[in-house]
């Protein structure tokens, strides 16, 4: 595994430049755009010419709370084209269009041997970078993916005809996959998924295709009708009453699985309320620790499950990336759940309006190719 100081990889592209655009973490709520050197790499890894980054709630907490050190450069919903390979690197090719895993398990340790990836010590540690603390690097002209990432499947090939912006949503469906995953649920179920931002959209489309039964739950109309275009018909207004809306529509019962798609705290009694005894309630979006409380006896007398998901899964990797790029032309265009595009240099105002969703923002790209850099 690779984590000293890079050197000058051995096949370079000589359009590669020696400076680029990145946004740089430097505290809480601050992010400025700067001139950073272009990472050099090291044998056995690769450097990505950034096309197009999602920027992910995680992202967000990260920049918010200050929970990672500075200097930092966030992003991890990358997909680009390969500018420079390193020694030993035969499966790629310069010139390759490619998405990237930030984090790959090591596969042998207890965790993994458990399946619990997310968990994994290598797992934990990011394998991409744009410069400083590895961290991602999307939000960068160019990102270093390391050895263990490319030699671990972490990097995917995009097929002729789908675009860079579809191709940046594997990883992010690969982890609703997992959670969805998690539920088994089946035909005859019902499911509410809390929040339909792009991630809640992506977790109620993947229940629907289960067969089950989803509702869907939101503040704003505007993004129910941006999941009824995938096939969700059953929205619930979040200024209601939800969980008794739920329990009507399933003869008093409740519904057989919740999903909270939103990382507010206080929606977890929601999720309780609305779940059937013997039901579960997954949390998606809490990935911040905190001294939040819920009703013992909702678990222990009614029956109720509590789980959590998080990350991505190894385990399921094709079967994501199938569903990404056979669903471009088949119903699952995740592209209409983009709602702003802005160039590097307007990262900053990009990470502005996506820690302020309202209900015309959905998922925002940071787009460092269309800036020119690299040309």
């Amino acid at each position: 595994m690779t984590t000293a100081t890079a050197s000058p990889a051995l096949s370079p592209n000589p359009r590669i430049p020696s400076m680029m655009k990145a946004a740089v973490y430097h505290g809480v709520h601050d992010v400025r755009v700067e001139t950073v050197p272009v990472p050099e790499i090291a044998a056995g890894e690769i450097l990505i010419e950034v096309a197009t980054c999602g920027i992910c709630g995680t992202d967000l907490k990260k920049i918010h709370t200050g929970s990672h050190s500075a200097p930092r450069i966030f992003g991890h919903e990358t997909a680009g084209t390969i500018a420079a390979v390193g020694q030993g690197v035969k499966q790629f090719s310069v010139g390759d269009r490619v998405m990237v895993f930030h984090h790959i398990p090591c596969g042998h340790c207890y965790y993994c041997r458990k399946g619990t990836y997310a968990q994994c010590s290598i797992y934990k540690k990011v394998g991409v970078t744009a410069g400083f603390e590895p961290a991602g690097g999307g939000f960068a002209g160019y990102a270093r993916v390391m050895d263990w990432i490319v030699q671990g499947g972490g990097v995917v090939r995009i097929p002729d005809g789908i675009p860079f912006e579809q191709a940046a949503f594997v990883e992010p469906v690969n982890t609703c996959l997992k959670g969805v995953k998690m539920l088994n649920l089946q035909p005859d179920e019902t499911v509410l998924v809390i929040g339909q931002g792009p991630i809640g959209i992506i977790l109620a489309t993947l229940a629907l295709k289960t067969g089950a039964t989803v509702f869907t739950s939101d503040l704003y109309p505007e993004r129910h009708a941006i999941a009824a275009s995938f096939g969700l018909r059953n929205p619930l207004d979040a200024r209601g009453d939800v969980a008794g809306q739920l329990r009507s529509a399933t003869d008093g019962r409740g519904a057989d699985a919740v999903l909270l798609a939103v990382g507010h705290d206080a929606l977890i009694s929601t999720a309780m309320d609305a779940v059937r005894p013997g039901g579960k309630v997954q949390l998606f979006a809490q990935t911040q620790h905190s001294d939040t409380i819920f009703d013992p006896g909702a678990v222990c007398m009614d029956e109720k499950t509590l789980l959590g998901s998080y990350s991505a899964s190894v385990d399921i990797q094709e079967e994501g990336s199938r569903l990404v790029f056979d669903g471009y032309q088949n119903g699952f265009d995740l592209t209409h759940l983009i709602s702003h595009r802005f160039p590097i240099e307007q990262a900053v105002e990009a990470i502005d309006i996506a820690s302020h969703p309202t209900a015309n923002s959905m998922k925002i790209m940071i787009e460092p190719r269309s800036s020119g850099q690299g040309e």
